[in-house]
């Protein structure tokens, strides 16, 4: 019974993405072609379970074109663009890298579950900003409190999104050359 539950509220979870966010994840995509089409890295800066997503960039079955870790110590340059993935739009860390590339003039885009809102200044100072609109748990638990927040799967089917946008910009540019 909680199967069917969860799948029905993932998917809905999913579909709100897709229909909310398209416009999101094509800007995001074309953020990010920037530094493909020039001589620039796309950093990924993955959050705590946000991680899932700079994995996939790197080792999954089709890795993300000249995609690197976000480290501390690593230095940018004006070709690059870096994805920001966080939970909330109030992450500690997150919000201190986003000032640094903000202040260094790197173009950035985010990713947290937070809305596009005034109180956000994360989306604030990000070029292109995705919400997976995630605020609360899928399901109810046994003492009526909301449980299940996948917010790695959530941000892993916005990476496949961005992915799939990315690779179709880049080819409809190598058919113009």
């Amino acid at each position: 019974m909680n199967l069917k539950i969860l799948t029905t509220q993932i998917r809905g979870l999913l579909e709100r993405i897709s229909n909310g966010q398209e416009e999101s994840i094509e800007e995001t995509a074309r953020l990010l072609a920037q530094a493909l089409i020039g001589e620039g890295r796309i950093v990924i800066a993955g959050f705590d379970e946000m991680e899932a997503v700079t994995s996939t960039a790197l080792y999954g079955a089709e890795p993300l074109q000249r995609a690197v870790r976000y480290t501390d110590d690593l230095s940018f340059t004006a070709a690059d663009r870096v994805w920001l993935l966080a939970r909330k739009g109030d992450h500690p860390a997150a919000l201190q890298l986003a000032r640094q590339l903000a202040e260094e003039f790197i173009p950035f885009a985010v990713l947290t579950a937070d809305p596009h809102d005034d109180s956000n200044e994360l989306a604030d100072l990000a070029f292109t900003y995705i919400s997976t609109g995630l605020k609360k748990g899928l399901i109810p638990g046994p003492n009526g409190e909301r449980i299940v927040q996948p917010h790695a799967l959530a941000a892993l089917f916005v990476y496949e999104a961005v992915k799939l946008s990315l690779d179709e910009m880049l080819a409809d540019d190598d058919e113009l050359e």
